[in-house]
């Protein structure tokens, strides 16, 4: 049987957001302080590979291709929402978007393919903005809303490690909601030009409220949590999920504190969000540790502090 055992990162000031294995050896870590981190020995070593002169960004999404190309994502009002792409495994890197409205805050990244991805934004004018590359992150244009239903009063995306924009095959993409009087799962089949939203048997009506998360094994099959993420403050039961492709959700079995989903074999778990919609908090909850065992790099919200990583014999 696997047993699991504690990995310094040599980090330990920085809090872990953004995760992406990409193989048994290689994986990739996003945090505070501009912090990007690598492994190509299955997490028995890290190194900091971080783009200089980040030191002020919190990086809560990375996307990794391989052990030499990845792209992260920081977040924040104005410019402090950035990306920035490596092809060196992190020797050099190209900062290939600065946002530059004031109105718009990033929160998530997601591919479909090594060309093919998006970023979402909390809506601006009345509507979340969607950001587009087809070259791998080297070039990002906002793509035209007018097939982006009207956002609710309050309604805001969860920066929580990325995954409330997950995409499953070539064109397919969904974004989760909260913050508002309804929880929302927003979806698009022609790579984020026209959306259709669903609300969700999950508790809102609260900024703290909402779907934290998804996770889709494929064009039907999905998974959302999420919760309240406020401090001494029950989290209420709140997981969903849906069996063709998120035109309907129903009420699915939840863990004790749903935090994020996995399906097996797809990358899993993120910590407790720190959500755009509070913007001035700082983030709250545990730290999270790093776990890596035989199906791969997990995160464990429940352990202390974010400062190591667990390696499975």
């Amino acid at each position: 049987m696997p047993h699991w055992e504690p990995k310094d990162t040599g980090a330990p000031e920085v809090r872990f957001r953004g995760l992406a294995a990409v193989g048994r050896s290689t994986a990739w870590l996003a945090g505070t302080g501009g912090t990007v981190l690598r492994t190509t020995d299955g997490g028995t070593t890290w190194r900091n590979v971080s783009p200089p002169g980040a030191a002020e960004l919190q990086f809560r999404d990375v996307e990794a291709f391989d052990a030499r190309r990845a792209v992260v994502l920081a977040i924040g009002e104005g410019e402090a929402s950035r990306v920035y792409r490596t092809d060196d495994g992190g020797a050099t890197w190209t900062e290939s978007f600065r946002n530059t409205d004031p109105k718009a805050f990033y929160d998530c990244l997601a591919f479909f393919d090594h060309r093919h991805g998006l970023a979402m934004s909390d809506p601006v004018d009345g509507k979340f903005r969607i950001l587009s590359t087809g070259d791998g992150g080297r070039t990002w244009k906002v793509l035209p809303n007018a097939g982006m239903p009207a956002a609710q009063e309050g309604e805001a995306g969860f920066a929580a490690s990325g995954q409330c924009l997950v995409t499953s095959g070539s064109k397919d993409v969904w974004l989760a909601t909260g913050g508002a009087t309804r929880a929302r799962v927003l979806h698009s089949a022609d790579r984020g030009l026209t959306w259709t939203a669903t609300d969700l048997p999950v508790p809102a009506g609260d900024p703290a409220r909402g779907v934290f998360a998804l996770a889709f094994r494929d064009r039907t099959h999905g998974l959302a949590v999420g919760g309240d993420f406020t401090p001494g403050r029950p989290s209420p039961q709140a997981a969903a999920r849906t069996g063709d492709g998120g035109r309907t959700w129903r009420p699915a079995a939840t863990p004790r504190r749903p935090t994020a989903p996995a399906w097996p074999g797809c990358p899993a778990a993120a910590p407790p969000p720190s959500p755009s919609a509070h913007r001035h908090r700082p983030h709250h909850g545990r730290r999270p540790h790093l776990a890596h065992g035989r199906h791969g790099l997990l995160r464990h919200r429940r352990l202390h502090p974010a400062r190591s990583v667990l390696g499975s014999r």
